[in-house]
């Protein structure tokens, strides 16, 4: 009996002394992964995190700061999920709410986004930014008193905060109040007296209350600073038009247009400044594309076929054809057609391909890689529901298959269900598939009003 105990003793403390190494690793790669965030080392970042994660899943700052990692990455839903998990272990972190606010106001969920920031000033009441989002917030649906509340409350907090005083300058131009916005604008111009947007509120400010004199120094300026940005043309096309300088002022719209062919105010204001130059069919030509273009739904989503083509190329020779490689032959003989069925798609014939992969995965159903390989041949060859299929069968056989996530992913958006899709692709890229940031930033975030989430 007393070397029964002295073993369990034993095994107890064995017990504790893995766990106590498991809780240093998980710490040991937490710090790996601020140092990666640090260094703009994102993807690096990601997978420290995602390690610390695994190795302690109870641990809110791992979640947190992989997803600041994800933001940086601009994968906007893969973060979410990560800063609900991490509201989950602490309902008391302002900061995280703060970012998944930020996050649905990017992704144009602001009465989600409104709950956030309404929640982080619960916690963090005199933090000057979470007012300050809000009312950016509260502009994008409209509730413009409420907005300048905010930038009040904000403006109390931070005085010299250009950002604030600019966007205050903004709310007051919604109001029509251009005397007070025109004050904000010259505050922060004070703090900062190159920040564009400070210059372009003031110009239009000052145009709207007839300073055409001073309305144009400060777009002058504002285009020294910043050459490629559309609206600052257009608005002084406005006061050059309002001068009677209609070829100058055409020159400028012409410069909107360059920038931003579908720049349909722009399209009109050169149109109308063309009918005072007595060029009647030259007006009438831009009047009609202000129409169309105004009027137009954007029809942004690619062809089905060109999408999946162009975003599974990838799979084809960084996956399929260099990762797989058997050493030695297996009773059962699968790996002999995986790899003709392999061999058979690299030469171009995917329907023979096909053939061997279908052998393969009747031989042995439990492969995996099987499975994903012949998804990816389905996939080029138009299956589509059939590649879903083997791309399903693929996680639930190994759940860490980052590249099935991300050929389920390619699948998904293509076929309409992209919020499922985004899902995907963010767990591909949390496994450490980095090409799925290409497609997460290019399809996943809805940006129409960047200046939303900004700090």
């Amino acid at each position: 009996m007393q070397k029964l105990s002295v073993t369990a003793l034993l095994l107890l403390f064995c017990a504790v002394g893995r766990l106590a190494v498991a809780q240093q690793t998980a710490a040991d790669f937490f710090n790996e992964g601020v140092q990666k965030s640090n260094a703009k080392d994102y993807p690096g970042a990601l997978q420290a995190f995602s390690t610390a994660i695994i190795l302690n899943p109870e641990n809110a700052p791992s979640y947190y700061n992989r997803a600041l990692a994800k933001i940086s990455l601009n994968d906007i839903q893969g973060a979410n999920l990560d800063l609900d998990q991490a509201i989950d272990l602490n309902p008391n972190d302002a900061n995280a709410y703060l970012y998944r606010g930020l996050n649905r106001t990017r992704q144009e969920d602001f009465r989600g986004a409104m709950q956030d920031f309404n929640r982080a000033i619960d916690l963090n009441p005199n933090d000057a930014i979470l007012y300050y989002q809000r009312g950016l917030c509260r502009l994008q649906i409209n509730y413009t008193n409420s907005a300048l509340a905010d930038f009040n409350k904000a403006a109390g907090l931070a005085p010299t905060d250009a950002n604030i005083l600019t966007a205050r300058g903004n709310c007051k131009m919604q109001l029509n109040d251009y005397k007070g916005a025109l004050a904000d604008y010259g505050l922060a111009l004070e703090k900062m007296p190159n920040k564009t947007q400070a210059l372009s509120g003031r110009g239009y400010a000052r145009f709207k209350l007839e300073d055409y004199k001073g309305s144009m120094a400060d777009f002058n300026r504002a285009i020294e600073l910043s050459k490629d940005e559309a609206d600052l043309y257009y608005r002084r096309g406005l006061v050059k038009s309002r001068l009677s300088e209609f070829e100058n002022a055409i020159a400028d719209f012409d410069k909107t247009i360059q920038l931003s062919p579908n720049h349909h105010k722009a399209l009109f204001s050169r149109g109308f400044a063309k009918s005072r130059l007595n060029t009647t069919k030259q007006a009438i030509s831009d009047l009609d594309k202000a129409i169309e273009t105004g009027s137009a739904t954007n029809q942004n989503k690619a062809y089905y076929s060109d999408f999946i083509t162009t975003s599974t190329l990838p799979l084809f020779g960084s996956v399929v054809q260099d990762r797989y490689k058997v050493v030695e032959l297996a009773d059962d003989r699968s790996d002999a057609f995986l790899v003709r069925g392999i061999l058979k798609n690299a030469a171009g014939d995917g329907k023979l391909a096909l053939q061997d992969l279908n052998r393969a995965v009747e031989l042995n159903p439990t492969n995996a890689e099987a499975y994903f390989i012949r998804g990816i041949v389905r996939s080029s060859l138009g299956d589509q529901r059939g590649s879903m299929i083997d791309c399903n069968s693929t996680i639930k056989l190994n759940p860490r298959h980052a590249e099935a996530y991300y050929l389920r992913g390619i699948i998904r958006y293509d076929s309409g269900d992209e919020a499922n899709a985004c899902i995907d692709m963010s767990r591909a890229g949390e496994l450490g598939y980095t090409e799925a940031y290409k497609i997460i930033s290019a399809k996943c975030n809805s940006v129409h009003r960047a200046t939303a989430a900004k700090l």
